[in-house]
């Protein structure tokens, strides 16, 4: 799916001049190393899918996301906190709800969708 947001999203963007960089894995430190009751403990660390920079001077990172598991809403609200003038999204792709979309809207219409098969 990556490699698909890539080709059919960022290049084209490239091309036109819209995205002026851009950076493939970009990993982000979230919480750094400490020592804890003499305990060495490791950084949390966290890979972007994408990190864009737009020619307006936007900038953002892109998580491609299919599911999202409790580590991964953890590390965003690490990256949120950690990152507050950084534009953080998950997105996903849905042939059912108009191809790229935002992960939280497609989840949204997932649960209408599912509710909607129930009562029938």
């Amino acid at each position: 799916m990556e490699m698909k947001y890539y080709r059919d999203v960022l290049l084209p963007q490239v091309e036109s001049g819209d995205i002026i960089y851009y950076e493939l894995q970009k990993p982000y430190e979230l919480q750094p190393k400490f020592i804890y009751n003499d305990k060495k403990v490791q950084p949390i660390k966290y890979v972007a899918d994408f990190f864009i920079r737009y020619s307006d001077g936007k900038e953002e990172v892109i998580d491609i996301k299919g599911m999202a598991d409790n580590v991964a809403n953890l590390k965003k609200k690490m990256f949120w906190y950690a990152f507050p003038n950084i534009n953080y999204y998950w997105i996903c792709f849905s042939k059912t709800d108009g191809g790229w979309c935002n992960y939280e809207y497609i989840k949204k219409q997932r649960v209408i969708r599912k509710k909607k098969k129930e009562n029938q």
